[in-house]
């Protein structure tokens, strides 16, 4: 577009459309045509200069780097089923499980992701949940943000978030293959999973196949370290807590992980890993707690698949808890006196999961916890058995509908069933879950 307008071109134009009257009739309405004309050349002007000013100014003015994108989304579960057993919240101790006979609300998650600027990206995830009683609550359950652009292949998070202990325990609920978490996992961490703040430094080693190393320096105290320095930990060694303040490094939770990927050919892949943790325990100034575990995933899938489908995969887990208990006085006889002892707990899972067709899951979960006896012979500390199998099927990739059964068999207790059903939505774009 020109830059200038002829005022003579656009007067000749327009006087076209004039009568036949005589031109110096005809006069003062050019007059007014050509004053508005130069009015219109003015504001051309000014808006073919803007465009050069605008870029300098941002020339000189730094790139945005901020906010370049964020993902929102909110993912909703609801439970409902019955059970024979009468102690809904020690048969089912996950926090995320189905809480009562009839309906459950365990999770409500509201997740948040984006890139921070070129060298960091921050999660968020506030969870909404109702108790057995129906009240609700409400946790920041992870809040961290992870480097993107550090050397070496090596990569720092920090914040709060769930400590990569095997392959369970870092899964939001809504990722979970069963409706509840296995019983090793609640033996060993608590109803809420293992979480606390602090970084962790992984390395992605330079081999020709997946393999990273990765340890975490968390705090050692809170409901969601219940083997360490949590208060609930008292339920293990059943002495009166002692007050550990932190003085050294030992007193923080440590936990190294590995974990390698090798394809066995075009439609088998297997993922083994190593974990522990290591800190200190609530029952007296130098009591600790080391928790090991090793963890196998096997995935087959069709190279015609569709949508991923079919395909058949193997998961299974293993751990083992040394709780060194040292002399205590009793919680709840405060007259006695319980022994030094190392308390040993140890269980695991194994689960396979057939994914018949497009949108359609068939599983089968076997799992066992064990506790030595011991001078405080705590019920959370039982022996236990369940098998579960499962029927999962989601009409869209924003919904889930899932069917599934559980025998129970407590120690001292008896066997029990229960049968569950669990529906699940998902609003937004949820960010990609680990394979």
């Amino acid at each position: 577009m020109s830059k200038t307008i002829s005022i003579s071109a656009i007067a000749a134009i327009a006087s076209l459309g004039l009568s036949a009257a005589p031109l110096r009739a005809q006069q003062p309405a050019l007059d007014s045509l050509a004053a508005a004309v130069r009015a219109l050349q003015a504001q051309v002007d000014s808006l073919s200069r803007e465009p050069s000013s605008a870029a300098s100014s941002a020339a000189a003015a730094p790139a945005r780097t901020s906010g370049a994108y964020m993902n929102t989304s909110f993912v909703g579960l609801t439970d409902a089923g019955w059970s024979t057993a009468k102690d809904i919240g020690a048969l089912q101790p996950g926090d995320h499980d189905p809480h009562v006979r009839g309906f459950s609300i365990p999770n409500g998650e509201l997740a948040l992701d984006g890139a921070v600027d070129p060298y960091f990206k921050g999660f968020a995830n506030i969870v909404y949940k109702l108790d057995a009683k129906g009240e609700t609550g409400v946790e920041l359950e992870e809040m961290y943000f992870v480097t993107t652009s550090l050397p070496g292949n090596l990569q720092l998070k920090g914040g709060q978030f769930f400590l990569e202990f095997g392959r369970q325990n870092p899964q939001h609920p809504h990722s979970w293959a069963f409706a509840d978490e296995p019983l090793v996992l609640s033996r060993m961490f608590g109803g809420e999973g293992l979480r606390s703040q602090g970084l962790r430094l992984s390395w992605l080693l330079p081999t020709s196949f997946y393999t990273e190393a990765m340890v975490s320096v968390m705090n050692s105290a809170g409901g969601t370290t219940s083997s360490f320095r949590s208060d609930e930990s008292t339920l293990i060694h059943g002495g009166a807590p002692f007050d550990r303040p932190v003085d050294r490094v030992g007193d923080m939770l440590v936990v190294p992980r590995i974990a390698t990927s090798v394809d066995l050919s075009e439609t088998q892949s297997v993922v083994l890993g190593a974990s522990a943790a290591f800190g200190p325990n609530n029952s007296g100034a130098s009591a600790r707690t080391s928790i090991f575990g090793a963890d196998l995933y096997y995935k087959w899938k069709s190279l015609t698949a569709e949508k991923g489908f079919p395909f058949v995969s193997f998961q299974a887990e293993g751990m083992l808890r040394r709780y060194d208990a040292v002399s205590r006085i009793s919680e709840a006889t405060p007259s006695l006196t319980l022994p030094g002892e190392v308390l040993k707990d140890n269980g695991a899972y194994a689960q396979v999961l057939w994914g018949i067709k497009p949108m359609l899951i068939a599983g089968l979960r076997g799992e066992y916890a064990n506790g030595d006896p011991a001078a405080f012979d705590s019920e959370l500390r039982a022996n236990r058995r369940r098998i579960s199998p499962d029927l999962t099927w989601f009409p869209t990739e924003f919904s889930k509908i899932r069917l599934q059964y559980n025998f129970d068999d407590r120690r001292g207790i008896g066997t029990d069933h229960s049968l569950w059903m669990q529906f699940e939505f998902l609003l937004g774009a949820h960010a990609a879950h680990k394979f």
